[in-house]
């Protein structure tokens, strides 16, 4: 009796894509939430600053999402994060879902003296506080 080959064919699958993760060293990860809380507090009344400023006045600039992570906890820390004053690269108000309403970042920015239209801060190269620049040693 013949022995019978049974030839089976390999077909290419797409990669899947890593799952983002949060830290796993949560004594790390709250020491760095708390340095970007630091930063944050410094921001002036009428400014704004980036996730991508903050990850890099840290040293982490790769980590700008991890900043906005931080941002989406800020309201737990004490003393209060002014957490409307972070946007994103482009001026957005990409955090405003994580407020008390979608409408709270922008009411809390135009207390402060900085005018938004359509979720964008307005001149917001102007209003941009860079900590690399105002915080430098």
């Amino acid at each position: 009796m013949a022995k019978r080959i049974v030839k089976h064919t390999i077909t290419a699958r797409k990669p899947v894509p890593a799952k983002k993760e949060a830290p796993k060293d949560t004594i790390q990860a709250y020491h760095f939430f708390t340095d970007v809380y630091d930063v944050v507090r410094q921001i002036p009344k009428g400014r704004v600053t980036s996730y991508g400023a903050i990850a890099a006045y840290l040293g982490t600039k790769l980590s700008a999402r991890m900043v906005g992570w931080a941002m989406n906890a800020a309201h737990t820390a004490r003393p209060k994060v002014p957490a409307q004053r972070v946007v994103n690269r482009n001026g957005m108000l990409t955090g405003k879902h994580h407020f008390e309403s979608p409408d709270a970042m922008e009411a809390l920015l135009k207390k402060d003296g900085v005018a938004v239209k359509n979720d964008t801060v307005v001149d917001f190269k102007e209003r941009f506080w860079d900590p690399s620049i105002a915080l430098a040693l």
